[in-house]
């Protein structure tokens, strides 16, 4: 059977899709395939559905890929921005084609559809539109009772007392306008905590954010961690942010940057003795959403390496500096 080339109006709409939907990915081959579709049985404007995987040795970019083969509007990338959900967030949404990107989970938590509703909010100026799970009407099934409290401690707080202008600051389900992304850019690196940095940017810049009902789902397969003690300093950080005075974009751009948290400093090359490896840190992914729990320090660098076994020749350096003592 010999297929017809698309009309110029249908091509037009796969080269500039309404919706760009962007998924976070690991580890998620035994549910990305309901995920994807739920997504493009409720989604009927034109959208493109960029899935981001850490790796492609990960089991859900060799389920991807399949479905990419028979949906010309799947993606499937690999994140060049470093391992973790922020980071793989951040690429997605660089990525995107479309004026307004949606993010959303892999896990089947949140309702697709309420993806257009939500682009329809951003299209009619919002900066930012959220689905609440803490405005009347929405709700949260399942899930831990402390992430629960904490997020709707925060998200409710920030409404009343920051008129951050949604009830639900923290959870991931949103859509942005990709050129107020554009204009203010995105500074987390850790979890999930893009949600309320975007929308502390959009408080502080006096830009609308707008906000739908939406009942949360926990994850039927798998468990979260708790990582509150780990991620908690970045959501403070845009929590705290979100009061103050009305900035300019200028204004912002240079208030992020002062607070930005340099690198790790590197060891002075006088400094003879070697570094041990670090450990592996365990993974991000295992906590899909929100706020999380459980402290994790493997990732913290290791003390200084060890000193010269017996017989082996101190270096040059390190002789010098005992002779100076």
């Amino acid at each position: 059977m010999t297929l017809s080339p698309l009309p110029s109006a249908a091509a037009d709409r796969l080269a500039a899709p309404r919706i760009s939907v962007v998924i976070p990915a690991r580890d998620e081959a035994a549910r990305i395939g309901r995920a994807l579709s739920r997504i493009f049985a409720s989604v009927r404007s034109s959208c493109e559905v960029i899935v981001v995987v850490d790796t492609d040795e990960d089991p859900t970019w060799q389920e991807v890929q399949a479905w990419a083969a028979v949906e010309p509007r799947l993606r499937c990338l690999v994140g060049e921005y470093g391992p973790g959900p922020a980071n793989a967030i951040r690429f997605g949404i660089d990525q995107a084609r479309a004026g307004v990107a949606v993010v959303t989970m892999a896990d089947n938590s949140d309702d697709p559809r309420q993806i257009e509703q939500l682009a329809a909010l951003v299209e009619h100026g919002a900066a930012v539109a959220a689905a609440s799970r803490y405005s009347r009407g929405g709700s949260q099934i399942g899930g831990p009772i402390g992430k629960s409290l904490l997020s709707r401690l925060a998200g409710r707080s920030l409404r009343l007392l920051a008129r951050a202008g949604t009830r639900d600051a923290t959870n991931s389900f949103k859509a942005y306008s990709t050129s107020f992304i554009g204009e203010v850019g995105i500074d987390s690196r850790q979890g999930f905590a893009i949600g309320i940095e975007l929308t502390a940017k959009a408080r502080r810049l006096r830009r609308e954010v707008a906000e739908i009902p939406t009942i949360w789902l926990d994850r039927e397969e798998g468990k979260s961690g708790f990582r509150v003690l780990a991620w908690i300093p970045a959501y403070l950080r845009w929590y705290l942010f979100c009061f103050g005075r009305r900035l300019t974009a200028a204004e912002l751009t240079a208030r992020c940057a002062r607070r930005a948290r340099p690198e790790p400093a590197v060891p002075p090359a006088c400094d003879p003795t070697p570094l041990a490896p670090r450990q592996t840190r365990t993974s991000e992914w295992a906590a899909w959403h929100v706020i999380a729990a459980k402290d994790d320090l493997a990732g913290v660098a290791q003390s200084r390496g060890k000193s010269p076994a017996r017989g082996e020749t101190a270096s040059p350096v390190a002789a010098e500096s005992r002779g100076a003592a």
